[in-house]
């Protein structure tokens, strides 16, 4: 099952297009998108009977890419995990057998798959990950049920303003990876039983023209199961969080030279089974927001 943010309504996605979810359970469930997630299982049996050789014509909807917004828009917590594959671990400076460092975007940060992203400043970086979608409330999960709680996946770019994460006397990852549209997801949620094995998934981005990462989600260093026993053994994970589970190797903040994202710049997310993102960049506006963070100057 493909499930989408279609015109901020809840769609069933399909080859020949959508379903919209309110209109065909006569109102069962609501257009909501983050709502079907606290009823994620009778959901589920209900979707199940929506066959695609029923549907006529005139029951689809065409999917038009640009007006998708983020498949969980609101989430009520958001887990993000840095250097949980083994070579991103080394290109960072990180012991590959350290325990996986867990921070938060901040949910303003959350959006759609096909955006423009104004930069804060000339360091920010791509970071192409693996977004988990929380089905239950799970705590103190055993790795072998853990996919039992899964939604289902997306597409996640942890897009991180170096600048910011970097200052003061320890990172700032929070902040850093929080400015606006930081948190593009999409273009929708596949359930697992869409994908011959969701531990084991080809994982890669695109600037430009060229392939900056490119991976498989089974060099994770905590794959899936790993990541929701290990968070809920702290707090319970609640129906429509989300998990970015980690980014690859190739990041532009450890190359040499460094190499961030510009004004008139293209990245494409991809990951097998789920599909492809694709954001772009422009100046910001007016205000340099890492420059006023790290000076404190935010206007009067």
């Amino acid at each position: 099952m493909r499930l989408a943010n279609l015109h901020d309504r809840l769609t069933l996605v399909f080859d020949g297009g959508g379903v919209d979810v309110e209109v065909a359970s006569s109102g069962r469930f609501g257009a909501d998108p983050q709502a079907v997630y606290d009823t994620w299982d009778e959901f589920r049996s209900w979707a199940k009977a929506v066959v695609p050789a029923d549907l006529t014509p005139t029951d689809l909807t065409p999917v038009d890419q640009t007006a998708l917004g983020a498949p969980v828009p609101r989430p009520r917590q958001v887990f993000a995990v840095g250097v949980n594959y083994a070579a991103h671990a080394r290109e960072a400076g990180y012991p590959v057998e350290s325990v996986p460092i867990v921070f938060t975007k901040f949910v303003s940060s959350l959006c759609g798959p096909n955006v423009t992203v104004a930069l804060p400043s000339g360091c920010v970086d791509w970071e192409v990950e693996l977004v988990v979608v929380v089905g239950r409330r799970t705590h103190h999960v055993a790795p072998a049920a853990a996919w039992d709680h899964v939604a289902g996946l997306t597409i996640g770019q942890d897009l991180s303003d170096r600048e910011v994460q970097m200052q003061g006397a320890k990172p700032q990852f929070s902040l850093g990876k929080s400015f606006p549209q930081f948190g593009p997801t999409g273009p929708w949620l596949v359930t697992p039983d869409e994908l011959g094995d969701p531990d084991d998934l080809w994982i890669r981005s695109i600037v430009n023209d060229t392939v900056v990462q490119e991976s498989r989600t089974s060099h994770m260093i905590d794959d899936v199961p790993s990541l929701l026993a290990k968070l809920s053994a702290v707090c319970p994970l609640l129906p429509g969080d989300i998990i970015f589970t980690g980014t690859p190797e190739g990041v532009g903040n450890a190359r040499t030279p460094k190499w961030f994202l510009g004004a008139g710049d293209v990245l494409i997310s991809e990951v097998e089974g789920l599909g492809r993102m694709t954001t772009n960049f422009a100046a910001a506006p007016s205000t340099d927001g890492a420059r006023a963070f790290r000076t404190g100057a935010v206007g009067t």
